[in-house]
This record gives structure tokens, C-alpha cells and sequence, in this order.
């Protein structure tokens, strides 16, 4: 670890970088690094706390990015159910980060509501061609949370793709209905893509279709059936057969790819019809946001996220700050919501200690519901433990 400055009296200035993902449910990346500066700041006034809120491409990903400095656009897009909603992108410098949960996310629908055979992606499409609109030559667009199973279908038709079935008409909105199409016609596509570099930011980096595609493993999550999944993964797996007579064999070579599983799909359609190259999202992030220079600065590394678990290990934003700290010889410690992870396996992972907010409120309710306090708790304990 880089050894930390002193200051006029001799005694250690501390820079702390708090780089945390949410706590899904209950906090935002912004509020998390808030209240773990407050309770910082409580016990250890003198500490200089810099924050970057991070993401690892699903929701979240444009407000990590305003918080780092870009200017936030909204414009009104299809939801994944058709009916209009606000959504955002972030721009800065010709970069733009787009996030497609903004428009295609579960949050996007009604409260109980599933429509995983009908749900599109139009929207995302909507959201990527205002970015071009707006001069991006960069677009980072992140994928995950989605409400949608439609291998970026509706996506591409929002950029100038069609998509038609046997007597000529479009195909219905949604990955049940792609088992319908006839023909595919990429040719129309906005040509300002040609010129653009698309990033597919993803955690995941699963096929398009089989055990390990995006419906069979996500497809529940998104209210699928057994039955649904089965008509959403044979649909994915025409699309892409049609989309090989139409533009060759890179279009079955792209479905067994890594990504084009990531959000229903939307990672395929990304890979086939935008150019876009795939990176783990959270290394992404972490570029675009300029972690880099800020963990150059800090001499304590704070991360974490809602649930610290087995999924955190495989690509999810505390893994990545984790791995770019030890990477860097900075002692990093990671708050979260509730850990099921073994201290053998934080270890591993470069966590030189984790506080859950169920080490001061057991309850798993509660501590959803007054997450921002008993995260200020958490972070005073760290402050007495590493800062005084």
C-alpha cells in the first residue's frame, strides 16, 4: 500500500476512495458513498474521502456516470411494453453511456407485472440513436436488469432493422413472437454506426441460447414459465438462424459468443448488428468513470453493494474495484447489506475485511429499510478501526 501523506503536524493524511456499487432496494451508489462518508467523517474529521460511484453496466450505470461528471440527457422512449417513458443516457467528451435497463428494465414495468413473450427492447434503440444524435463516437452501453428476452430484436428494428414474417408484416413486438420470422433485413440500419465504437458492458457472459442462454437462466427471473421458456429460447435460436441467411455465418458464430446471452439477448443483437465489442462491464465502468487516477490518490479502498455473495466473484463491481486496488497494493474493504461469502473466499478476492449491515441490525428487513443509518454505524467502526 502507498504509504499516506502527512501534514503539517506529522501526523498521516488518510485518502479515502469510496468506489461502491447500490444496495439494490434500498440505496443508490450515490447515497451509499453519502452515508459512508458521513460516518467516516464522525470519527475521523481529518480524513480526505473522495467518491466515485460505480456500476457494472445494469442499473445504475448512467447515475454512476453523471455522479463522475457526465451530463445527464433524458429523452421520452418506448417502455418494454410500448407505452412511452423518461429515460436517460450520459455524455461526455464524444463518450456516451447507455444504459438499456432505462428503457427495457423490470423496473420499466407495472408493479407485479411480467410479459416475458411480449416485453421489446425498442426503447434501448430509441435511447442508442439519441446518443448518436447527440455526437457520441464512444457509446458504452450497458446491459443488465432487463425485462426482455428478444435477442436485441426490437432494438435493431428501432434502428432501422426489419424484422418480417411470411407475408411481408413486421413480427410482433417480443422474443415469443420471433419463432414467426421469415426474413431479416439489416441493411437499413443507422450507417452512423459504421463509425461509432460500441462497448457491450455486461457481467455476464453467457450464450445466446441452451442450459446456460439467456432464457433458461434468466428467463425465471423475468416471470418465464417452463413452457415460456422453452418458446423463447426456440424463437432465439430461429432468429439467429435467420439472421445467418442474411448476413452470413458471423450471425451463428456471434450467439455462442460471450455476452450474447446478457440481457435477454440484447448482447446478440449488440454483437451482430451494431459492431459492438464485449468487455466485462465493471472494467468498462471503471475506465469511463476514472478510477484509475482516483485509486492512484487513495491509500483506503471502500466498495460493496447490497449483497456480497457467490455472484460477486463473477464480474460484479466490488470483485472489479477489489481486484484494480490489489492490483494497485491498496487495502480495500467492502461495506454491503447482508455476506454469505467465506473469509477464504473474500481473501481470495482481495477484501481485507467486509462490514454487512447485519453485523449491527440482524433483521434483513429492517436493515433494507433503514439501510443509510446503519450504514453511517458501519462506517464510523471503519473509521475507528483504519483512520484513528
Amino acid at each position: 500500500m502507498a504509504d499516506a501523506a502527512v501534514n503539517r503536524t506529522g501526523s498521516q493524511i488518510q485518502r479515502v476512495l469510496i468506489a461502491a456499487d447500490k444496495f439494490k432496494g434500498s440505496l443508490t451508489a450515490v447515497q451509499v458513498a453519502e452515508r459512508v462518508t458521513a460516518g467516516l467523517h464522525r470519527v475521523a474529521p481529518r480524513a480526505e474521502i473522495e467518491a466515485l460511484p460505480v456500476a457494472d453496466g445494469g442499473d445504475g450505470t448512467v447515475d454512476a456516470a453523471v455522479a463522475a461528471g457526465f451530463e445527464r440527457h433524458e429523452i421520452r422512449v418506448a417502455g418494454p411494453l410500448g407505452s412511452e417513458v423518461a429515460a436517460a443516457f450520459a455524455l461526455r467528451d464524444g463518450t456516451a453511456v447507455v444504459e438499456m435497463a432505462e428503457a427495457s428494465g423490470l423496473q420499466r414495468l407495472p408493479a407485479g407485472v411480467f410479459a416475458p413473450l411480449t416485453s421489446s427492447t425498442y426503447g434501448s434503440g430509441e435511447l442508442l440513436r439519441a446518443a448518436l444524435d447527440a455526437g457520441a463516437r464512444t457509446i458504452v452501453f450497458g446491459v443488465g436488469g432487463s425485462a426482455t428476452t428478444d435477442g436485441g430484436a426490437g432494438m435493431l428494428s428501432a434502428l432501422g432493422a426489419r424484422f418480417l414474417d411470411e407475408d411481408g408484416e413486421p413480427v410482433p413486438p417480443g422474443g415469443g413472437s420471433l419463432g414467426q420470422l421469415a426474413t431479416a433485413d439489416l441493411t437499413g440500419l443507422d450507417p452512423r454506426l459504421a463509425s461509432v465504437d460500441v462497448v457491450l458492458a455486461s457481467d455476464v457472459d453467457n450464450p445466446l441460447t441452451g442450459p446456460k442462454g439467456a432464457p433458461a437462466v434468466y428467463g425465471p427471473q423475468k416471470g418465464a414459465s417452463p413452457d415460456e421458456v422453452a418458446v423463447l429460447d426456440a424463437g432465439l435460436v430461429h432468429f439467429a438462424a435467420v439472421l445467418e441467411k442474411a448476413i452470413g455465418g458471423r450471425a451463428a458464430e456471434y450467439a455462442v459468443a460471450p455476452g450474447a446471452g446478457a440481457a435477454g439477448g440484447i448482447g446478440y443483437g449488440a454483437l451482430v448488428g451494431l459492431g459492438a465489442r464485449f468487455r466485462p462491464g465493471i472494467e468498462v465502468m471503471l475506465d469511463v468513470l476514472g478510477f484509475g487516477p482516483a485509486l492512484e490518490r487513495a491509500t483506503l479502498v471502500i466498495t460493496g453493494e447490497g449483497s456480497l455473495d457467490e455472484q460477486t466473484l463473477h464480474g460484479k463491481a466490488p470483485a472489479g474495484v477489489a481486484a484494480a486496488a490489489r492490483a494497485a497494493g491498496k487495502e480495500v474493504i467492502a461495506v454491503c447489506g447482508r455476506l454469505s461469502l467465506a473469509p477464504e473466499a473474500l481473501g481470495r478476492a482481495g477484501f481485507r475485511r467486509v462490514y454487512p449491515l447485519t453485523d449491527v441490525e440482524p433483521d434483513v428487513g429492517r436493515c433494507m429499510a433503514e439501510a443509510g443509518p446503519i450504514l453511517e454505524e458501519l462506517a464510523g467502526r471503519i473509521a475507528e478501526d483504519f483512520l484513528t
